[in-house]
């Protein structure tokens, strides 16, 4: 309980920081015009304001919903900032929905979204298939998967019969990415010691057996490229492949902080690399998360600041960042100036279009029991 209270108690301060006030609420009909920063997709107005509420600099947005006629974006989710911390121009327009970030209202860094959305397709990287009874099974499939973090199902009147009852698992990163990473004498960077990444595979009491993981030095794994992502140590990119599930290798390129996920689960060809680690995901493990605690000396994460301030030292920047619930991970420059950062971690959707006989939505995992036995509302 104290603990819930000092992270409210920093949330608020943050928020203060920003100069905004809580502001739930949404405004229909309302488009906040201008000041755009990122678009992304965005299934509803909620989701959309959870997005801006996780981007590092969102204070407000306008998403475009799915009765937006004027012309094809409909579920576009425009974050916004302006100097000022308000909006520039308000407009009555039908088919857009706009609100503000919850960053001052001690946001759940894990949101439920227990929605379901029908007539709708969510796109994103499937790595599973199965046949389920309805929509209901499809979602309690992928909410007792820990990989999936959104599912579409095809509906019994779908056209091709073949099709029918299909469930759809996809994936989407729910562990910080950082967007770059380059080399820089005067900074420091390193990680917030909340985030450890945990196999969950349904174990109940028992306790994960720790692991180490295997890496091959001096080696490179060509081919079969999934995914390049960068990532600050061949751990770093260890851990990336163990959360991917159609991930069965990966190599890390240490001068350019590449990391290379690869798909190939019939056969693994080595070879002789300088500069480059190979190695295996972790998998049924609690794996080591060393290279969390480490701090990276010439190492520099620009960009993707929700605050910066004067500090005494590295520990005290990284015991700032582990202390705020919104912080992810740090660069310190000349062990002084020290910039909080965070990312999107919520489940990020490729593309979101209406279609009939479909029916989307979310994993409740976050969800409380409550949410998961409750009739879900739909469109």
């Amino acid at each position: 309980m104290g603990t819930h209270f000092i992270l409210v108690g920093l949330l608020f301060i943050c928020g203060l920081c920003l100069g905004q006030e809580c502001r739930r609420e949404l405004l229909v009909n309302v488009d906040f015009n201008g000041a755009d920063i990122k678009s992304l997709w965005s299934p509803d107005a909620e989701h959309c304001q959870y997005l801006c509420t996780q981007h590092p600099t969102c204070l407000f947005f306008s998403f475009l919903r799915p009765d937006w006629t004027q012309d094809k974006r409909q579920f576009f989710c425009y974050l916004k900032a302006t100097p000022s911390g308000r909006p520039k121009h308000q407009l009555p327009i039908l088919g857009i929905t706009s609100g503000f970030s919850l960053k001052p209202c001690y946001p759940d860094p894990q949101p439920c979204l227990p929605r379901v959305y029908h007539h709708t397709v969510f796109h994103g990287r499937d790595y599973k298939f199965l046949f389920t009874a309805d929509h209901e099974e499809c979602q309690r499939a992928c909410t007792h998967d820990p990989d999936c973090q959104f599912f579409d199902f095809v509906k019994t009147d779908f056209p091709h019969e073949r099709f029918r009852y299909k469930c759809h698992l996809r994936f989407s990163w729910n562990i910080p990415r950082i967007p770059i990473i380059i080399r820089s004498a005067s900074r420091i960077s390193g990680f917030s010691q909340r985030i450890q990444h945990t196999q969950n595979f349904g174990t109940g009491h028992q306790t994960l057996k720790a692991c180490e993981g295997k890496l091959f030095p001096h080696t490179n794994i060509p081919g079969f490229d999934i995914d390049i992502l960068p990532a600050v140590s061949p751990e770093h990119c260890q851990t990336f492949c163990s959360v991917r599930p159609l991930c069965t290798y990966f190599s890390y390129i240490s001068h350019t902080f590449k990391c290379y996920l690869k798909s190939n689960p019939h056969q693994m060809a080595r070879t002789a690399a300088a500069g480059i680690t190979s190695g295996l995901p972790t998998r049924f493990c609690q794996p080591n998360n060393n290279w969390i605690k480490k701090t990276y000396v010439g190492i520099d994460f620009p960009h993707s600041d929700i605050r910066n301030f004067i500090t005494d030292g590295v520990e005290s920047c990284q015991r700032t960042c582990t202390e705020d619930p919104s912080c992810q991970y740090f660069s310190i420059v000349s062990k002084r100036h020290c910039f909080l950062k965070r990312v999107i971690t919520m489940p990020f959707l490729v593309h979101i279009h209406k279609e009939a006989h479909r029916v989307a939505g979310f994993s409740l995992r976050n969800c409380p029991y409550k949410e998961l036995e409750s009739k879900h509302q739909s469109y």
